[in-house]
């Protein structure tokens, strides 16, 4: 049988064609979107509600619960909160960067909440140390004692740290097999590195200089030259034209050293200066890198950083990857904390916002098969 001719005039076919077409990518369009959120549903409404905070109330997610609950640890306890959704499926744990407010910095805390309300129980413990931006070596088994209670809620547990915080989260994650998941977000590779981009960097943040100072100062053996670059440190974050020379006289040969290595600002003398700073504190940085232990993850590596961060450069977050033989996610329009702006996620960012959904997936996913 011959095929129907169609009689309708060029113009009217030529409609008929386009908005069957239209009609046939608009279904393909939605079939396509049901079966990403089919898959992604979760992942997309938490990635969604990280970038821009109105939109946490509105997106699905169970009710949460947030509760005190202490953490045994070497003969005292930290504190901790536990947001709790009704039906847990997992357990993670997140470690908070250099922050006065600890594990209630806001955007912790609101992602301590999004997590929770998609099946995740999640453990944000106080550290101290890092509330106060030093790092005094303790971090590492507080952490670990941190996990310990944390596999203790679920089988499945994921950690999670955060700027200065995921060196410590990665060295404790090394020494505990049963880690599903280990991410960094901002990360570290090795103290040394970080030190040389935040005095020598065109683009790093002056005020981390004086955060540096602090978090040397706590390396320093000699009490008073702790105590003194822990005072200079505070008045200058504080203040940063505040005069403290008088404190910067009184310091003895290792705060000195110390001091000249946090002022310098060239790149070729970063290792003469180093040179000369105590062996205490070359001892606490090897300690507290976790660059050379990355190869002992027996769990799955999670490495994301933002190529605008100007307080710990993204090339650590590459060299971590590298030593875990996993894939470092750098997000292009993102700075230390997040997005640089909602209109550089929604544009030129259209990529970090699918990369943020693999991330948010990733988290999802490290709970109970």
């Amino acid at each position: 049988m011959s095929p129907t001719r169609d009689t309708r005039r060029p113009g009217v076919r030529a409609r008929a064609i386009a908005l069957r077409a239209l009609l046939g990518a608009a279904a393909l369009g939605a079939a396509s979107a049901g079966l990403l959120w089919l898959g992604y549903g979760g992942a997309l409404s938490l990635s969604f509600a990280l970038a821009p905070p109105t939109t946490e109330n509105w997106l699905p997610g169970t009710e949460v619960t947030r509760e005190e609950v202490p953490i045994p640890f070497a003969g005292r306890t930290l504190a901790a909160d536990l947001y709790r959704p009704a039906r847990p499926r997992g357990v993670i744990l997140l470690v908070h960067g250099l922050s006065p407010a600890g594990r209630r910095q806001p955007d912790l805390t609101r992602l301590g909440r999004l997590l929770a309300r998609h099946g995740q129980l999640v453990l944000v413990p106080q550290f101290d140390t890092l509330a106060a931006f030093t790092l005094d070596g303790t971090e590492v088994a507080a952490i670990g004692a941190a996990l310990d209670h944390t596999a203790s809620l679920a089988s499945a547990v994921a950690i999670a740290g955060f700027s200065f915080g995921a060196g410590p989260a990665l060295l404790a994650a090394t020494e505990r097999p049963g880690i599903r998941l280990a991410g960094s977000f901002g990360g570290y590779a090795d103290l040394r590195s970080v030190i040389a981009f935040i005095t020598t960097s065109e683009g790093a943040e002056q005020y981390n200089r004086w955060k540096l100072l602090q978090l040397l100062a706590g390396f320093v053996g000699d009490e008073r030259d702790r105590s003194r670059l822990d005072a200079i440190a505070r008045a200058k974050l504080t203040n940063s034209s505040e005069n403290t020379g008088r404190l910067e006289s009184a310091l003895g040969e290792d705060g000195q050293a110390v001091l000249a290595l946090v002022h310098n600002s060239r790149a070729d003398a970063v290792s003469p200066l180093l040179a000369r700073v105590s062996p205490s504190i070359h001892a606490a940085l090897d300690r507290l890198s976790p660059l050379p232990v990355m190869s002992r993850l027996r769990g799955r590596a999670l490495i994301a950083h933002g190529r605008a961060d100007i307080s710990i450069p993204y090339t650590e977050s590459l060299r971590l990857a590298r030593a875990a033989g996993a894939h470092a996610v750098i997000l292009n329009t993102f700075h230390h904390t997040g997005p640089l702006s909602l209109l550089d996620l929604a544009g030129s960012g259209a990529l970090d916002a699918w990369r943020l959904v693999g991330l948010a997936d990733a988290l999802l996913s490290a709970r109970e098969p």
